[in-house]
């Protein structure tokens, strides 16, 4: 385990004076370091939290690497053909190893540069990263005696910190490699440390032990500690007791999951056990949320700022509904000199590696009826869907996170030459956008709205944009809603179940955060049964948290990856029905279209073994009680 567990820069550098010194020796000449003893990193609150601060720049960056990322790994995104150095591109054609290599890749191996704060690439490293993390936190935990010098309230400040971040780091490894050997002490960094891999479940009851310490010790709200007064204003992304809550009950959820239960069990039902605890983490979680407003969810009306902020000199956004941040490296510059330009075609932005939404991911946004549309090249009287009409009375989810044909797309017409076509999203089948920049048009005829602008702002010929402040949030609280909501039914055995000491049922828990965007709520067709029920949850989940990065473990959870139609990427294709001479609708929304179509793009070939990614052989190859993942 030498080159897992080990092969990492020890945190702190102590200098241990070797031999006496000379008598005639001036102090001056003598080294800084020489005086430092091994217990001052930890003796004090100041000095301790010094070491734990670097926790912080090991959380995991997903929206950037080297200028670019590709964090959607599911069937919701489609990248322009031939773009291999994309970490999806590897995805789609099932090569998992490319994990250890892709180049625009937030997984990859390496772990160095973790205190470097002045590159944004060092962050990107989940798996390094987060074994670098596990091991600094065991170092603190061993040394937790040594912090004498504090009050109380620092000593618990610091340990909760700690059993934090070593429960979470794990939980962020074992979402995509599977069962773990849980490392829980401070190994010698000269020796071959042979610990068994444990099953998933065994290896998130360990992740919930130390969350659960945790959420024990540490506070509602740094902001009302005493330590926290010394840092006021700047506390907000601190760890604390809602966060270690979360990532508790997440942990569970996934444990109880489908494809983790299988892999424990060799069973492919939920575990209705594992589901329970985390309803009931959940619950407690949002009855504590919900009395003191802690967290909550933004107005729709102000959604975008949950993700990004324009022009408003580098405020992160998430307002009150983020409760983590991915890492906040970078991220006044993140989307704007590079990947924001990757969500429109060259014809606006001359920049970029294209990425737009998959046509079948756009039909989960349904009607504003609250229905699903059930095919998109038929008319449904149901749900009113028609059609010749397809974006026509749809969920406003919908026009906020996505860009339809007609729509404008840039500020200035005379940066794009007053051409209408480039001026309005062309997106009609020969259009414009469809047919220019060849492998960078836009493939699907949809484009991505909810992580940048409709209307590009202040474009210029570079195509770089000015003032905008990414951060993708790693859990929000309207996540938290549907996370509650598939626990508690799956556990407690109906969309109308509650859990313990909480009043709100699995269905009310979606529909509430439906009714924040003014969607109606799930109809009763889908109540009768937790199988029902789960359809309808699942596209909640598609389309409320879309291009957040959760889809592609979304599917691997549920034992859907493989099955079609989760596997294709399609686009859409039809053609405008404009009056003579026209070229430009009066609106969108409720254009009329002929030949309206879905073709399919691609079709993932992905197997059994795809449900996990490979270790790399250089690990499991050290000894025998390391186990590779099934099928690599």
């Amino acid at each position: 385990m030498k080159n897992l567990f080990t092969k990492v820069l020890l945190p702190v550098i102590i200098v241990l004076t070797m031999g006496s010194l000379n008598s005639c020796k001036k102090y001056l000449e003598r080294s800084p370091l020489a005086d430092i003893s091994e217990e001052d990193p930890f003796k004090n609150f100041v000095n301790f939290q010094g070491f734990t601060e670097e926790f912080y720049n090991c959380i995991p960056l997903l929206s950037l690497n080297e200028a670019h990322n590709s964090f959607n790994l599911g069937e919701d995104e489609f990248w322009e053909i031939g773009e291999t150095r994309l970490i999806s591109y590897q995805i789609d054609n099932g090569n998992y190893f490319a994990w250890t290599n892709s180049f625009y890749n937030f997984l990859g191996p390496d772990g160095a540069g973790a205190s470097d704060n002045t590159n944004s690439a060092n962050k990107k490293h989940l798996w390094g990263l987060s074994w670098y993390g596990i091991r600094k936190a065991n170092i603190g935990l061993a040394n937790l005696d040594k912090l004498t010098d504090a009050t109380q309230e620092e000593k618990d400040l610091i340990a909760g910190q700690l059993y934090f971040f070593r429960g979470f780091f794990h939980f962020q490894v074992m979402q995509y490699w599977g069962g773990l050997p849980y490392v829980d002490q401070v190994f010698p960094t000269n020796e071959v440390i042979k610990i068994p891999r444990l099953s998933y479940q065994a290896t998130a009851d360990k992740v919930a032990a130390d969350l659960k310490k945790a959420s024990e010790l540490l506070p509602l709200d740094w902001e009302q500690t005493l330590v926290g007064a010394r840092t006021r204003g700047n506390n907000n992304d601190r760890i604390n007791k809602i966060m270690a809550m979360g990532f508790l009950a997440k942990n569970y959820l996934f444990a109880g999951s489908p494809l983790m239960n299988r892999e424990s069990t060799g069973s492919s039902a939920y575990n209705t056990d594992y589901c329970k605890k985390a309803a009931d983490v959940f619950a407690q979680m949002l009855q504590t949320i919900e009395s003191t407003s802690r967290y909550e969810l933004a107005p729709y009306a102000q959604i975008r700022d949950v993700f990004y902020t324009w022009n408003k000199q580098g405020l992160v956004p998430g307002l009150k509904e983020s409760i983590m941040h991915e890492n906040f490296s970078g991220n006044p510059t993140r989307f704007r000199y590079n990947q924001v330009n990757d969500y429109r075609p060259i014809v606006i932005h001359t920049t970029g590696i294209k990425v737009y939404p998959t046509a079948n991911y756009v039909d989960y946004y349904g009607m504003a009826n609250g229905l699903p549309i059930v095919d998109p090249e038929r008319a449904d009287p149901e749900s009113g869907y028609d059609p010749e009409y397809p974006w026509r009375n749809r969920d406003p989810r919908f026009y906020n996170d996505i860009m339809i044909d007609g729509e404008r797309c840039v500020n200035t017409a005379s940066s794009v030459g007053n051409n209408e076509f480039r001026q309005y999203a062309s997106l009609f089948t020969n259009g414009l956008m469809r047919t220019a920049d060849g492998n960078k048009r836009v493939w699907t005829g949809y484009m991505n709205s909810k992580l940048v602008a409709k209307m590009m702002n202040s474009y210029d010929g570079s195509g770089i944009l000015d003032n905008n402040t990414f951060v993708l949030p790693l859990m929000r609280l309207s996540d938290v809603y549907l996370m509650y909501a598939e626990a508690t039914a799956n556990g407690y055995g109906s969309p109308q179940s509650t859990a313990p000491g909480y009043a709100l049922s699995a269905v009310e828990a979606i529909n509430k955060v439906r009714s924040r965007a003014g969607v109606p709520g799930v109809a009763s067709k889908f109540l009768g049964s937790t199988t029902n029920f789960m359809s309808e949850l699942r596209r909640e989940r598609a389309v409320e948290l879309a291009f957040e990065g959760h889809r592609f473990n979304d599917l691997r959870r549920w034992l859907l990856l493989t099955e079609r139609p989760y596997t294709y990427k399609k686009a859409v294709e039809f053609d405008r029905a404009l009056p003579t001479n026209a070229q430009v609708y009066a609106d969108p929304k409720n254009a009329r279209v002929r030949n309206f179509r879905e073709t399919i793009l691609l079709e993932r070939a992905l197997g059994q073994r795809h449900y996990w990614f490979p270790f790399r052989l250089e690990d499991v190859n050290l000894y025998a009680e390391f186990k590779q993942n099934p099928g690599w």
